[in-house]
C-alpha cells in the first residue's frame, strides 16, 4: 500500500483511529493501555539496511521506493486517551495523524500493543477489584503466549492495580516490584519438608513458605513447629496455599496459626484463580491476604480478544468512511467528551474536536512532529494512579462481575451523524 501511495503521488495527511467495535460478553468496560510502547516505536521508526535487503529480495518493490524507505521516519502527531483511561465501543483510543504512507506503516504495531495491553489491563482491573484491597501478584509468565507477552502482561497488570510480578525481567524493565515464593520442586528436593522450610527461611528472612506439596495442613503444622524451634528468630511473612479447597484450607490454616500465636503470618493463595473465584472467596469471609494470579490473567481466559481496528477516518482534509455490514466507520477526526455526575461517569459523546459539547475531552496530544511531548505524563505510576481513579468513578453496574444489561450511554454528536449521512448519500 505504501508503494502504491507513492506511485500515485498520494502524500496527504491521513487520520487513522484505533478503537474496538463491541465489548466482549463478560466485559462492561475496557481499560486503555499500551500507549507508551506505541510512542517509543514511532519515535524510533526506521528501516535498517537488512530490512531493505529483505524487501528487495521479495521482488515486489522498485529500487526507487526502497531508497525512499531508507529515509522514512515518523513525522506525524498522535492524540490518545492516557493509559489507564476507561473506554467504550467506537471511542478512539489512539489517533495517528501523519502523511498517509507513514500512518499506514504504523498500523500493525499500534493495534498489537494497544490490543494486548488493553485486554490484560481490563482483566487485571477486575481481578484487583474482586480482591477488595488484598494484594494481587502477576504469576503468569510461564503460560503467557511468548516472552514478550509475559513482559507486557506484567506491565498492564501493574498499571491496573496489581502489586507486582514474579517476572524479574519485567520488574527490572518497568520498575515494578518483584515478588516470588518457592516452588514445589524445592520442597521435593529435600528428604524432609521441615528441612526445606528451615533452609529457605534462613536464607530469605520474611519469606513465604509453600505448604501444600504433600498435605497442606500438615505443612502448616511444620511451619508452626519451625516457629517453636526458632522462637523470636522466626521470620516468615506468609504461607502459600496452591491446591485444594482454598476457602476451607485458608480458614483451617488461619485457625492453626492463630492458636499457635502466629497471628502475624499471612495467607497467600494461588492455583487457577480469576476474579470470580477471588470474589467468591471474599464473599465467604476467607482469611486470605493476597493472591497470585497466573493463567487466567495472562491469557485473559474469558475475553482474550477485542474487535479492535485501525481505520482511516480522514484523508487530505476530507472525511472517509465505509459502509460494510456491521462495520460502519464514523468519518472525520473525533474527540470523546465524558460527562460526570457527582464524580461518577454519566455518559460519553463522540463528536468533532471543535464541537461545543458537554463533558471533559478524553483525547490529549501526546506526540508532535514525531516526538513525544514532555508535558504528557506517560509514566507507569501516573497511569496506575489514573486507572484506580477511573475504576472508582465507574457506575456501580459496570463494576459488577455479573453480566449486566445496563448499557453505558455513548452517543454520537449531531455533527458526526450529519457527516456520515452526507457521505452515505454521496455513495448512492
Amino acid at each position: 500500500m505504501a508503494q502504491a501511495y507513492v506511485a500515485e503521488g498520494m502524500s496527504g495527511m491521513a487520520v487513522f483511529e484505533t478503537f474496538f467495535r463491541k465489548l466482549p460478553r463478560t466485559r462492561s468496560y475496557v481499560m486503555a493501555a499500551g500507549l507508551s510502547d506505541v510512542l517509543d516505536f514511532l519515535e524510533a521508526f526506521r528501516f535498517q539496511s537488512d530490512d531493505l535487503q529483505y524487501l528487495r529480495g521479495l521482488g515486489l518493490f522498485a529500487d526507487e521506493f526502497l531508497q525512499r524507505l531508507s529515509g522514512v521516519r515518523f513525522t506525524g502527531d498522535v492524540w490518545a486517551v492516557p493509559e489507564g483511561t476507561v473506554v467504550f465501543p467506537n471511542e478512539p483510543i489512539v489517533q495517528v495523524i501523519a502523511p498517509i504512507a507513514e500512518a499506514q506503516l504504523a498500523e500493525t504495531f499500534v493495534v498489537n500493543q494497544i490490543h494486548l495491553q488493553s485486554v490484560i489491563a481490563s482483566k487485571a482491573a477486575r481481578v484487583v477489584d474482586a480482591a477488595r484491597g488484598r494484594m494481587v501478584i502477576d504469576f503468569g509468565a510461564r503460560r503467557a503466549h511468548g516472552t514478550d507477552a509475559a513482559l507486557k502482561v506484567a506491565r498492564a497488570s501493574y498499571l491496573a492495580g496489581a502489586a507486582g510480578t514474579s517476572n524479574l525481567l519485567a520488574a527490572r524493565q518497568y520498575g515494578i516490584p518483584p515478588y516470588g515464593t518457592m516452588a514445589h520442586s524445592f520442597i521435593q528436593a529435600f528428604d524432609d519438608e521441615l528441612d526445606a522450610f528451615d533452609t529457605f527461611a534462613r536464607l530469605y528472612p520474611g519469606t513465604t513458605l509453600l505448604v501444600d506439596t504433600y498435605d497442606t495442613l500438615r505443612g502448616v503444622d511444620h511451619v508452626i513447629e519451625f516457629a517453636k524451634r526458632l522462637g523470636e528468630r522466626f521470620d516468615v511473612r506468609a504461607v502459600r496455599l496452591d491446591s485444594g479447597d482454598l476457602g476451607a484450607l485458608s480458614k483451617a490454616t488461619r485457625a492453626r496459626l492463630d492458636a499457635a500465636g502466629l497471628n502475624q503470618v499471612q495467607i497467600f493463595a494461588s492455583s487457577g484463580l480469576d476474579e470470580y473465584r477471588i470474589a467468591a472467596l471474599m464473599d465467604d469471609g476467607c482469611p486470605i491476604d493476597g493472591f497470585g494470579v497466573g493463567t487466567n490473567l495472562v491469557v485473559a481466559e474469558d475475553a482474550p480478544a477485542l474487535d479492535m481496528a485501525y481505520k482511516l477516518v480522514e484523508y487530505d482534509g476530507a472525511g472517509r468512511t465505509k459502509f460494510s455490514s456491521g462495520k460502519v466507520i464514523y468519518p472525520g477526526r473525533k474527540q470523546v467528551f465524558r460527562r460526570l455526575d457527582h464524580g461518577v461517569f454519566a455518559g460519553d459523546t463522540i463528536g468533532k474536536p471543535d464541537e461545543r459539547l458537554n463533558g471533559e475531552p478524553l483525547l490529549v496530544s501526546v506526540m508532535k512532529d514525531g516526538r513525544r511531548l514532555s508535558r504528557h505524563n506517560s509514566s507507569l505510576e501516573a497511569a496506575r494512579s489514573r486507572a484506580r481513579q477511573q475504576i472508582n468513578a465507574l457506575p456501580p453496574q459496570l463494576r459488577s462481575l455479573e453480566r449486566t444489561d445496563w448499557p453505558y450511554p455513548v452517543d454520537v454528536s449531531p455533527g458526526i451523524a450529519r457527516e456520515l449521512e452526507r457521505l452515505r448519500r454521496a455513495r448512492q
